[in-house]
This record gives structure tokens, sequence and C-alpha cells, in this order.
């Protein structure tokens, strides 16, 4: 089986890159599917469909737009990666857990400990809470290939 994992959240840092490079290594069966990472091209996934004169109705244009991704791709994908970091709050990656949980589909939450309590509710509801992407790549390795 290939499995498909689709990786959430935090867009600036490489950890997509170690999580997708650990598993090329021990050669898994793994297709990795994300939201659009580029953040200037996010903003403006609303803006082929007319200009708005608030900021408010630009985002929730673009909002829309790339939820027809993130809501397919959630849908599709057999385990997610959700990384939460700390200089910025990743909204859109709770959503993203959240979506996962109401759909019944598991996922692995990637967070710093400082973050255990805020994000208590998101972990209560994922099947593992990993520290660095190479436990991440532990966890594909053992459900995966055991």
């Amino acid at each position: 089986m290939n499995w498909t994992v689709y990786l959430s959240g935090e867009i600036h840092t490489d950890w997509r890159d170690q999580i997708e490079q650990g598993a090329q290594a021990l050669q898994l069966p793994v297709t990795f599917v994300s939201a659009v990472t580029n953040h200037e091209a996010s903003d403006a996934a609303g803006d082929m469909l007319g200009a708005q004169d608030n900021s408010f109705w630009r985002d929730h244009q673009s909002a829309k737009v790339n939820a027809i991704r993130t809501r397919t791709q959630i849908e599709q994908c057999d385990i997610a990666v959700i990384r939460f970091g700390d200089k910025y709050r990743q909204w859109n990656a709770a959503f993203d857990a959240g979506s996962c949980a109401a759909l019944g589909k598991p996922y692995i939450t990637l967070h710093d400990a400082a973050l255990v309590h805020p994000l208590k509710e998101v972990d209560a509801a994922a099947m593992a809470w990993a520290q660095t992407p190479e436990q991440v790549i532990e966890v594909l390795q053992y459900v995966i290939s055991a």
C-alpha cells in the first residue's frame, strides 16, 4: 500500500523537507501532500475571482479557494502530520486537526513541549505527539512497515 500523508501547519521552517527526506531514505511507500506553503500565493488564492476593497473579503475569498485543496487532501489522506511552531499562531493547522478528528483521520501533532497546554484538546484527539521530524519519521516507519 502507498500511504498518502498530509503535511499541515507552520511554513517558516524546513520540517516538511526533513520528513520527506527521512521517509525517502527509508524507502517508505509514501506520497506527501500539503496546503500551499507560499504565504503570498495562499493569501492571493482568490484574487482571480475579482478584487476586494476590504481585506476581510479578500481573506474570505482566498480561504474558500484554499479550502478546495485542503479539504480534498485531508479527505484523501491516510494520516496527517500537523505542525505548530512557536513563532506564529497556526489557526489553519488547528482547523485541519479538527477536520481530521471529525473525519476520523489519524493525525500526529508536531510541536515543542511549551505548546502542550495550549494544544491540549488538539493533542487529545491526535494519535501521537512528536517533538521532532525524526520522531514523526519513526512513527511513520512503524505504522507503515510493522
